[in-house]
This record gives C-alpha cells, sequence and structure tokens, in this order.
C-alpha cells in the first residue's frame, strides 16, 4: 500500500544493504545526528528536574560528546506531507500457514492532522474491541473469522488505515467483501448517538488507563516534542475526544471509503482463484 514511499521500506532493511554499508558510512550518519542539538530526553515518575539534567549532562559528557554553553536544538523538521502511491488491487502472499490473513488499507492522516481524534472514534466503532461492527458482524454474527479489527497509523509525513482479518482460506473472498462493506456502510449511514457516546467512553478510559504506567507518560512526552512541540495535557485530550461529532466520524469515513484500496492476502493458496468471489 505504501508503495515507493519511504514507510513502505523493510523495516530492518535487506540482507544485501546491509551487507553492503562501510564502516564509515555509520561512522558518518553517528557523527552527524547523534549529537546534543539532535537529542531529545523526556523521563517521567517521582523525579527531580535539575537532578535529572544533571545526570543527563553528565553522561554525555562521559561519552566524549561536546556540551556547548549556549547551544540551541536543530529546529524542527518540516512536516511536509507526501502522497503515498501504492498498488492497489489484491496482493496474494503464498505460505504454508493454516489460516488466511487479509489486510485492506488506504493512506490515511498525518500525524498532527485536527481530524484524528475523530480517526480514533472512527476506528473503535469499526473494528476497536469486541463491540465493534466488524467484530460483532464477522466474527459474532456470522461466524467467519477469529480475530478481526480495524487499526491506523499516522507519522509526520503520511499515514494508513486499515482493517484486518483472519479466516479459514476457503471463507477469504466473503470476508474480504464483508470488510469492504462494513466501511462502506459506516460512510453512507454514519453513526449513531450510541455508539459515539460508547466509543468516547471507551477512549476516555483507555487513555487515563494507560497514563497510570510511567513508561507511557515519558514516551507520550517524547512524542509531543518530536512531531509537533505541542504537549496536550491530559484534560484537554479527554476535551478533544468528547468534542467529536457523529458528522465529523462518517465525513472521515466517507474520504476513507473513497481512497484507493490495497489488499494483501497471506494464506496457502496455489492461486488467486482459490478464493475468486
Amino acid at each position: 500500500m505504501l508503495g515507493d514511499h519511504p514507510l513502505g521500506r523493510p523495516i530492518g532493511g535487506t540482507p544485501e544493504a546491509i551487507r553492503a554499508v562501510p564502516r564509515d558510512s555509520v561512522l558518518a550518519h553517528y557523527r552527524r545526528y547523534y549529537t546534543p542539538a539532535e537529542l531529545v530526553v523526556t523521563a517521567a515518575g517521582g523525579l527531580d528536574h535539575d537532578v535529572v539534567c544533571r545526570l543527563v549532562q553528565e553522561a554525555l559528557a562521559s561519552a566524549g560528546w561536546a556540551l556547548e554553553e549556549g547551544a540551541l536544538p536543530v529546529p524542527r523538521r518540516a512536516a511536509t506531507e507526501v502522497p503515498v502511491r501504492g498498488a492497489t488491487g489484491v496482493h496474494v502472499i503464498r505460505r504454508a500457514v493454516e489460516q488466511s490473513n487479509i489486510l485492506i488499507g488506504c493512506p490515511s492522516l498525518t500525524a498532527t492532522d485536527e481530524r484524528r481524534f475523530a480517526m480514533s472514534v472512527l476506528n473503535a466503532v469499526l473494528g476497536g474491541g469486541m463491540s465493534s461492527r466488524l467484530f460483532q458482524e464477522v466474527r459474532e454474527k456470522r461466524g467467519l473469522v477469529y480475530s478481526t479489527y480495524s487499526f491506523s497509523a499516522a507519522y509526520a509525513d503520511a499515514g494508513y488505515f486499515g482493517m484486518y482479518a483472519g479466516c479459514s482460506p476457503a471463507k477469504t473472498g466473503q470476508v474480504i467483501d464483508l470488510l469492504g462493506a462494513e466501511l462502506d456502510r459506516l460512510a453512507a449511514g454514519g453513526i449513531d448517538a450510541e455508539e459515539l457516546r460508547k466509543a468516547i467512553g471507551q477512549l476516555s478510559g483507555g487513555l487515563v488507563m494507560a497514563l497510570e504506567d510511567s513508561s507511557s507518560r515519558m514516551s507520550r512526552l517524547g512524542r509531543s516534542e518530536l512531531v509537533s512541540g505541542e504537549f496536550v495535557d491530559m484534560d484537554a485530550s479527554l476535551d478533544r475526544i468528547r468534542s467529536v461529532t457523529a458528522e465529523e466520524v462518517q465525513s472521515l469515513a466517507q474520504e476513507l471509503a473513497a481512497a484507493p484500496r490495497t489488499t494483501v492476502v497471506v494464506g496457502p493458496f496455489d492461486s488467486d482463484a482459490d478464493f475468486a468471489r
């Protein structure tokens, strides 16, 4: 789905590319980017700010980093959206596994898009848990899958939305149609007041519970600094979630439903005709 966008590259690289990297290139990369001006340090817990700063400075100094007085951080990178032009249609990866794994995706929002809160609500309604539409329709009502859900990921310059289901190979075509139909139904009919209330409650509770963990708080601080430079506290985050309307969710669903879709199926197929619809 991501095509030739940098996010579409293998995370670990390829064996050939890794073997071809010379030592000098690794060292040059380290010297260029691993500097105080590029560094963001976050901490959470029962800490003293001045003590943390002193410990960080001591650790960096002992590693030989130059800590010039008055040095300024590098400017935050510009978040210019980059178009995603992946391959649409159905793509089959043949693998000797027991079930068929289906992923349907399309380009979506960037990390700073104001509609990201509407996306959270949409995702909760469509495939965010046992009460979601995908779970209820495809698993509970029809008994076609063991697991099904929707998801989204947002980055500085691109994002994607997707739906997943795992089913028996013989049911692959039917499940692909159902996943697409549920997104289309959401786009055409929107959500009702009860679905909106439940989704907002689920998201609000999850946000509060997640921040009981110090690691989550620390990661949230770092992400705010790196991505947008704006820290949104708990109360403001909850307000933004609660302010999402059913109309905003439907509008976003219509945009996703109209976007080019990429379907990838991983399973024990001899040919595409094995799950022809």
